[in-house]
């Protein structure tokens, strides 16, 4: 008797791998959508009073923020009304402003104002008060009461 011959081994069935991929490319696509998609509405630049006085004309009648120095402060703690000058050096505007101040707010400190032009003056709803990024740590008594008398 002969021995049966062995069948010879099965092909396998080879798989396409392009629905894998495309898979995970939309995948990666719709999850890149939707991160810097909202990134970019959640974003507001400002601008310069320079920058302001050059596109003064697309920029006039919407709400926009301008960054600068301040200058001339004058603010009424009774009535909550500040008046001051936003300068970056090549151009300033008035700014006038109803609400509490920080007491970071001073003389020739960074400020970042959102609101709206009329006329020449800037109406803002909004006043950020740029602070140092320095944090020292008072290692003596007399440092620490140096530092609260400066503050008073």
């Amino acid at each position: 008797m002969s021995q049966p011959t062995p069948l010879p081994r099965a092909r396998q069935r080879r798989r396409n791998p392009l629905p894998v991929i495309l898979g995970v490319v939309a995948l990666v696509g719709l999850t890149a959508f939707i991160a810097f998609g909202n990134l970019n509405k959640s974003l507001e630049y400002f601008v310069t009073p320079t920058e302001y006085a050059q596109q003064r004309a697309e920029l006039e009648g919407r709400p926009i923020r301008i960054g600068g120095l301040v200058r001339a402060v004058d603010y009424n703690p009774q009535t909550l009304n500040l008046k001051f000058v936003v300068s970056d050096g090549g151009a300033s505007f008035p700014v006038q402003y109803s609400g509490a101040v920080s007491d970071l707010f001073k003389e020739n400190q960074g400020v970042v104002v959102r609101g709206e032009f009329q006329g020449d003056t800037f109406h803002a709803q909004e006043l950020i008060v740029k602070h140092s990024e320095e944090y020292n740590v008072p290692k003596t008594q007399t440092e620490l009461k140096d530092m609260l008398q400066q503050t008073q």
